[in-house]
């Protein structure tokens, strides 16, 4: 049986231990017409440690890349029950990740570029393996269970009172089609004279699968006529949810959509998830709106490796374009 196979029923029998943008399903989706595999670690017959990747080439080079619409990858630890220290669980991870990154590249790939989870904080044994590390963040609230307390963190000027002043005026709904999202959200870019880089199918694909497997929610904000103003992207599992695309109809964009918008689909997924994450940008300005909602800066690696420098150079100068 092929590794994808066995990491299928891995995650059908283990959901809860997969993080939901390392799940069969999720990679299968995003990675539709695209190539992608998956490493497994074992202790004997004992699974101890998964590592789903996206494969693409490029100019006759193999790369390992972030599938699009995918915060991270990178390796899941199934920790043994034995494990009592915080010494034996560096030495359980650096086993695994030791046998994981060995599998992974043996497709000898020219550059691989991951993203690791929030919650990896040990990245020392892709160090011993040659990689380099670059911290990223995102914006996450950690609990979003008491929604009053939620709200309070708010920023009182910046984001509390437009909400209020705009829920006066418009009513959020939760039956937007994923067709019908993905064509809004090629309306807005085309709007602004820019290219969708995603596509219409593609996004349309996503959001109707997620849908379908009650893992995703289109919140779309209408005005007091019933007219489409904004439309938000969620997808979730029972421990976070993650705020993924956005878009406004065109000419109808006002100040406090996006927050109202925002603040409904926090709401909305109360009691389904636990945290909520913005998918933080690393620009300036988008991590200001993030933050001012009284979310917590989040850490996560990027690890890279290349094989030469020019190779380095090279392929750091794409993923910049990507």
């Amino acid at each position: 049986m092929e590794n994808k196979e066995k990491y299928k029923g891995i995650c059908e029998q283990r959901p809860d231990e997969v993080p939901l943008f390392q799940q069969y399903w999720w990679m299968e989706t995003v990675c539709t017409g695209k190539q992608w595999d998956v490493a497994l670690a074992y202790d004997g017959d004992v699974l101890t440690g998964a590592m789903p990747y996206h494969v693409a080439r490029h100019l006759g080079h193999t790369i390992v890349l972030q599938p699009q619409l995918t915060q991270f990858t990178g390796p899941v630890y199934f920790y043994p029950g034995d494990i009592l220290s915080e010494s034996h669980r560096l030495a359980f991870e650096r086993r695994v990740a030791s046998q994981l990154i060995a599998e992974m590249e043996t497709i000898r790939p020219s550059a691989v570029i991951i993203h690791t989870s929030p919650g990896i904080s040990n990245w020392l044994p892709f160090y011993w393996h040659g990689y380099k590390q670059t911290t990223r963040y995102t914006y996450r609230i950690p609990d979003i269970g008491d929604s009053d307390a939620v709200f309070a963190a708010f920023d009182k000027e910046k984001r509390q009172r437009k909400i209020v002043r705009t829920e006066k005026h418009t009513t959020v709904r939760f039956d937007m089609t994923a067709t019908a999202f993905a064509a809004l959200h090629h309306r807005y870019w085309a709007s602004k004279g820019r290219k969708d880089c995603l596509g219409e199918d593609f996004i349309s694909h996503v959001c109707a699968e997620a849908l379908v497997r009650g893992h995703g929610v289109v919140g779309s904000l209408h005005d007091e006529d019933g007219a489409l103003l904004a439309a938000r992207f969620v997808v979730y599992d029972s421990k976070v949810a993650y705020s993924l695309l956005s878009a406004h109809e065109p000419g109808r964009q006002r100040s406090g959509h996006s927050e109202t918008l925002m603040w409904a689909m926090m709401r909305h997924l109360c009691g389904r998830t636990r945290s909520f994450d913005f998918e933080g940008s690393m620009d300036e300005g988008i991590e200001y709106f993030y933050r001012s909602f009284g979310a917590r800066q989040t850490p996560f690696f990027e690890l890279a490796k290349y094989r030469n420098l020019p190779t380095e150079l090279f392929f750091r100068l794409k993923t910049k374009k990507r």
